[in-house]
């Protein structure tokens, strides 16, 4: 695992260390990985939302098509 510092101000440092004593993390680094992931989910969900948007309506739903959204879903 690669090394990254960062400076912040002494009030974000300090709500920093409020969320590792309050949220049960083990060190800030555990935490801004955990805000790190959820951004990745994040950003990664706004790109799906987008090509949703983006493609075709679906005229007729059916059961079938429900098993395919299922299983490209990974459900």
């Amino acid at each position: 695992m690669s090394t990254m510092n960062v400076s912040l101000p002494a009030s974000m440092r300090d709500y920093v260390d409020q969320r590792v004593a309050q949220a049960n993390y083990g060190s800030a680094s555990e935490y801004v990985r955990d805000l790190i992931r959820r951004d990745q989910a994040r950003s990664d969900l706004r790109e799906r939302v987008l090509l949703g948007a983006e493609s075709p309506l679906v005229t007729e739903s059916t059961e079938d098509l429900f098993t395919r959204l299922r299983g490209a879903a990974g459900a």
